[in-house]
């Protein structure tokens, strides 16, 4: 047994990541408060504190693997809250150039398609029903405070709602706030090494907007367009979501912007590289606004190459990485770097090892989707170190994309991975790379 005392852990921030960290914890900690400086709704809302939450979002097959770990019968309770049930390789209509669509088959296993504020609605009652969490909501934590010896965290210092300044010890902290601010700070105060972070400059730009789900007369429920890369970086996904509705995002990158007014928004559909999502949405009721939001860059800090840090301190979600949305993996990585913090606990890692342990485990769980983020310098005004075996990896993909439209097995392989159930690394299997080779 480790000396790693277990009274009380904090997290800070209640999205996706700052929930499943919570879960997790909770089973090795007396007691877990979670702290959200933002209002927290009682049923599925956006709320300000994840501006991104009103655009297109997917959980991945990985994530909810995790997210049925952490909380057994989740799909269950996915279902029961109107999400909808998709058959991987066959609901979802997959239009990318040269495959339009790319062959329909039943890869054997199912997803969930809903709304961001339905998915974190339904992950917060879980946790709230967990006896011992409690979540501070309107609640901002401003200081993560060390020991005198600058070794270890011992407290979170926030403003209440009210207005008053608390302190409040703690055994662990998990920041899972989105930017990881408190923790850079926090390291500058000690006068310890940050992060090196390593970033793809994408300037993607993308808007969205909810409209009524008609019957449109296809074998489809939803629809991701790709764009012709590096030609055009114009891309859509139109998501079925709860309540009968389909949840529409458009966007590009370097400037390519979509506009905000409903007849710039809907030209900006109909310049799409297919017709197919304008045909199925060009006389569907729009139900909200159209919202709009910008990410200047993908950005992956590697804390697992620091030599110190404080002990009883951790980082998680997008405060570690921060994907391309595009790509849909955000939650899903965030859901199973929780897994990996509830094995370490239940192997009892000591807590001066605990970072340097979490931070090496999740390497793993990273690379796969990175690994995809790095496909983002196909354009060439995308920012950041471009690896210089860039055409040989884009010339791998296009053959493998090739064989996959082939082979089924390739297919539901491909997709396995792209689904966070598989790591990267299958792709490049000797047998299987020889097949790829043998097409470019």
């Amino acid at each position: 047994m480790s000396d790693f005392t277990r009274n009380h852990a904090v997290v800070v921030g209640a999205g996706m990541a700052g929930l499943t960290a919570a879960q997790a914890i909770s089973r090795h900690f007396r007691k877990v408060t979670v702290i959200e400086r933002d209002v927290l709704p009682a049923e599925p809302a956006p709320r300000s504190g994840t501006p991104q939450a009103q655009h297109a979002h997917m959980l991945l097959a990985g994530g909810l693997r995790a997210l049925q770990t952490l909380f057994p019968g989740f799909e269950k309770d996915l279902a029961e809250a109107g999400a909808v049930k998709i058959r991987a390789g066959k609901d979802l209509r997959f239009e990318r150039p040269g495959f339009d669509p790319f062959p329909v088959r039943d890869l054997g296993f199912d997803i969930f398609s809903m709304s961001r504020p339905l998915l974190e609605a339904v992950t917060r009652r879980r946790v709230q029903k967990t006896p011992n969490i409690g979540i501070c909501a309107r609640c901002r934590v401003t200081k993560l405070v060390a020991s005198r010896d600058a070794t270890r965290i011992e407290a979170v210092r926030y403003d209440s709602e009210d207005g008053r300044a608390v302190t409040l010890e703690a055994e662990l902290v998990v920041e899972a706030s989105g930017r990881g601010g408190l923790t850079l700070q926090l390291l500058e105060e000690l006068s310890l090494q940050k992060p090196e972070e390593t970033e793809i400059g994408i300037d993607q730009a993308y808007a969205s907007a909810i409209v009524e789900r008609l019957d449109h007369n296809a074998d489809w429920l939803g629809n991701i367009m790709l764009p012709s890369a590096p030609g055009s970086s114009r891309g859509a996904f139109l998501f079925p979501i709860e309540k009968q509705r389909w949840l529409l995002s458009i966007g590009g990158n370097h400037g390519d912007t979509p506009p905000g007014d409903r007849a710039g928004f809907m030209d900006f559909v109909r310049s799409l590289r297919t017709p197919t999502i304008y045909d199925a949405v060009r006389d569907a009721r729009p139900l909200t606004d159209i919202v709009r939001y910008q990410l200047p860059c993908s950005t992956r800090r590697h804390f697992e190459r620091l030599e110190s840090f404080p002990a009883g301190l951790l980082a998680t979600g997008d405060a570690l990485c921060r994907f391309n949305p595009v790509f849909g993996q955000g939650m899903s990585v965030a859901a199973q770097e929780a897994v990996i913090l509830d094995r370490l606990l239940t192997e009892d890692v000591p807590k001066e090892r605990l970072a340097r342990e979490f931070f090496a485990a999740i390497q793993d769980t990273i690379a796969t989707p990175w690994g995809v983020a790095v496909n983002d310098f196909v354009y060439p005004a995308t920012r950041g170190a471009r690896p210089a075996d860039l055409a040989q990896r884009l010339q791998y993909g296009m053959a493998l994309t090739k064989l996959a439209a082939q082979d089924p097995e390739v297919h539901r392989l491909t997709v396995e991975v792209s689904q966070l159930l598989k790591p990267q690394a299958a792709l490049r299997e000797p047998a299987l790379a020889a097949r790829v080779m043998s097409l470019i």
